[in-house]
């Protein structure tokens, strides 16, 4: 499959090293590439936005870019006897088999041609989930094939048979729906900064001094800062589903 397997993994058939091997799409570049040149025009347009406003941009496109290619060259997911390790572009999870509930195969429903259509996850004991990366599509030919291997080479060494335990189910759920609380509340900020945006466009050509600091920054932070408690509220009175 797509892991490296060492001198050991011969023996125990557990030593594997998910890495990136391929190149990533060239339409998901293309897509980056555009996002970046849009986002340095806002940044080097004239207008009256404050030049700390704009170091500020330029610095938090940098450090997206930076942990982008970090993650390409050093993420990767080290599977042995004792366990999973999931090395990001800057820090590192590990989770002994013990302590390991599920490895789980995600789709991404009607994700584009040039995005991951497959992600894997960890969950452990307590119900956190971690992606693991560079095991998705991009690097594999069969992500469902090669997790289902894994799992099946890995009971031996976990002590138990992968079975759902009701607990911990119920703490993925609740974890899951908070999670996606989380995301509904970025994405109504987002949303809120797409019209103050525009706003601030028309301001821009219509008056001398558009309060930019305000509509770019401040409203979508009220903005956010609404949305996360309600949806988080939703979350917790909404019945569990399996």
């Amino acid at each position: 499959m797509g892991g490296d397997n060492g001198d050991r993994g011969d023996v125990q058939g557990i030593e594997r090293e998910y890495r990136k091997r391929r190149k990533v799409p060239r339409g998901w570049l293309f897509s980056l590439g555009g996002l970046t040149l849009y986002f340095l025009s806002s940044i080097t347009r004239r207008d009256s936005t404050p030049g700390w406003a704009r170091l500020l941009m330029f610095a938090f496109l940098l450090a997206v870019i930076a942990r982008g290619v970090l993650y390409m060259h050093r993420g990767r997911t080290l599977v042995d006897t004792r366990g999973v390790t999931a090395r990001r572009a800057l820090t590192e999870r590990r989770r002994s088999w013990h302590d390991i509930y599920d490895i789980r195969v995600q789709p991404i429903p009607k994700a584009p041609s040039y995005v991951r259509k497959w992600l894997v996850h960890l969950y452990d004991n307590d119900g956190r989930r971690f992606l693991l990366p560079h095991v998705d599509d991009w690097q594999l030919d069969d992500p469902p094939a090669e997790v289902e291997e894994l799992r099946a080479v890995a009971a031996r060494h976990r002590g138990m048979a992968w079975e759902a335990r009701p607990a911990i189910e119920a703490r993925i759920r609740e974890r899951a729906a908070h999670r996606k609380a989380w995301e509904r509340a970025v994405i109504g900020a987002l949303i809120v900064f797409g019209c103050t945006f525009l706003l601030a466009l028309v301001l821009i050509v219509t008056t001398d001094e558009p309060p930019l600091l305000l509509l770019l920054l401040w409203i979508p932070l009220a903005a956010f800062a609404l949305f996360a408690p309600f949806f988080h509220w939703r979350a917790s009175r909404a019945p569990a589903h399996p």
